[in-house]
């Protein structure tokens, strides 16, 4: 997408100012979407976005700028005012280009370069909205949206670098709306997957309309969440978010080489109970989070975050690597070439146990089974947050009583590891986008059901 001999120019001029590090990250992304409300197609959009992405650094600062052009002197212009008020001599010198290779794991049969696939897409939406309706007559209403986008990549950078990618990405979300005089309740379900429109063949589209349906239905009738500390069992898959959101983030170096992570000192210490296992992996196969390199260049991989209760590591971007001194972990990632990358999560994820999920309800006399979490809010640094769950039922005497709803969990996510006491087999994933100093970047939460012995829970009564 831009000629290598552009790039090495423009590398050179950045150094020539005085930067001990340069980088251009270019990128040409195309997206395509489709959305049904009330029976109809209400939206068909589609769009292609072009721009380069130039940072440099000195010492430990950051600069960073963007562009729309190719052009070697207008990239040299943008290069000259970030550095204007830093500019020095020169300390170091670009080393030659070196196109590098690798294999990617992530096969995609209909990229969007190939075709939009409006009419299929379409059709599959119909289904899903059919399928909900008929659930039954109490929903209202149903929404659909596919969206599908080609991202590609090429950085380059002074130590030599020069690496490209392709990602195809597709996701669907299904919202289902009942509705019984003045109570509305909903259902929604997103999967999405690093992969082209064949993602489709993964899913049904009727089990689907019948899935969120049945979720909005679960909700309209049911009862106040009783209010106060008590044991929950968080649901698989989704139940990921609480960790992605209020411990996840603290174990990035874009908040550790800050000190505004509670966990920017505890290497090697145990922060959570030893049951507990946590991954940051971008490898897995066709997974929504997953990367063949990073926005950086590397190689992703699979990190350990936390062994046997043990934090094992930090997730960590160059920058992040130049100020802790942690070795790189394939996690530096950005939304578009308008962004500078930080450590971002990848498929961020609590490893299965060996309870099952009858062994956990049954040891709780009195608490919540929150199967399915929806949204909430951190504080960053310290972790605290309170998120709602999504589906909820009551535990009484080791049964599953009733449906509940307006349920929210509050804690802190330092507080939530160490009261985690069983962790399920029934392993799940969940697609999501995240949202940080980089923007909004695809990552995959996930978890077999988890037993926290304690956790404030607020309801409606």
């Amino acid at each position: 997408m831009l000629n290598p001999a552009t790039a090495k120019a423009v590398i050179d001029h950045a150094l020539f100012l005085g930067a001990d590090f340069a980088e251009l990250f270019v990128e040409h992304h195309q997206s395509s979407s489709v959305e049904l409300t009330s029976g109809d197609i209400d939206k068909v959009n589609s769009g292609i976005d072009f721009g380069i992405g130039i940072r440099l650094f000195f010492g430990h600062k950051v600069l960073y700028g963007y562009t729309n052009s190719t052009d070697e002197e207008e990239l040299k212009r943008v290069t000259g005012l970030l550095a204007a008020k830093d500019k020095r001599d020169q300390i170091a010198n670009a080393a030659a280009l070196n196109f590098s290779r690798y294999s990617s794991k992530h096969l995609c049969k209909q990229p969007l370069a190939q075709g939009a696939n409006l009419e299929a897409k379409i059709a599959f939406l119909r289904e899903t909205d059919k399928a909900a309706r008929s659930e039954d007559e109490k929903i209202s209403q149903f929404i659909g949206r596919i969206l599908q986008r080609e991202q590609q990549i090429e950085i380059f950078n002074s130590t030599g670098l020069h690496i490209g990618d392709t990602r195809h990405y597709t996701r669907v979300a299904a919202t289902a709306i009942a509705q019984n005089g003045s109570e509305q309740s909903t259902g929604f379900e997103a999967p999405g997957a690093l992969t082209g429109w064949e993602f489709n063949i993964r899913l049904d589209a009727r089990e689907l309309g019948q899935h969120v349906a049945k979720q909005a239905m679960v909700k309209l009738f049911a009862e106040n969440c009783p209010s106060g500390e008590m044991p929950v069992i968080i649901g698989n898959g989704f139940g990921g978010v609480i960790f992605h959101e209020a411990c996840g983030h603290l174990l990035e170096t874009t908040s550790v080489a800050k000190k505004a992570s509670v966990f920017h000192d505890k290497m090697g210490e145990m922060i959570a109970n030893p049951v507990v296992n946590a991954v940051d992996d971008g490898t897995m196969t066709n997974e929504w989070g997953s990367i063949n390199i990073d926005d950086e260049g590397m190689e992703t991989q699979r990190t350990q975050l936390i062994k046997d209760g043990k934090l094992t590591s930090f997730m960590v971007d160059h920058m992040g690597s130049l100020k802790t001194g942690f070795a790189p972990t394939g996690s530096g990632r950005r939304e578009s070439y308008k962004y500078a990358p930080t450590s971002r999560m990848r498929n961020t994820f609590i490893e299965p146990g060996d309870s099952s999920l009858d062994e956990m309800i049954g040891s709780v006399e009195h608490g919540i089974f929150a199967k399915k979490m929806g949204g909430g809010s951190v504080q960053p640094g310290t972790g605290e947050f309170n998120f709602a769950v999504q589906e909820a039922y009551l535990i009484e005497n080791g049964q599953i009583t009733k449906p509940l709803k307006s349920a929210t969990l509050i804690s802190t996510g330092p507080k939530v590891l160490k009261e985690i006491s069983m962790v399920g087999k029934d392993f799940e994933l969940a697609a999501g986008m995240c949202g940080s100093v980089s923007g909004s970047v695809p990552t995959t939460v996930g978890q077999p059901a988890l037993k926290v012995d304690n956790i404030l829970v607020g309801g409606g009564n």
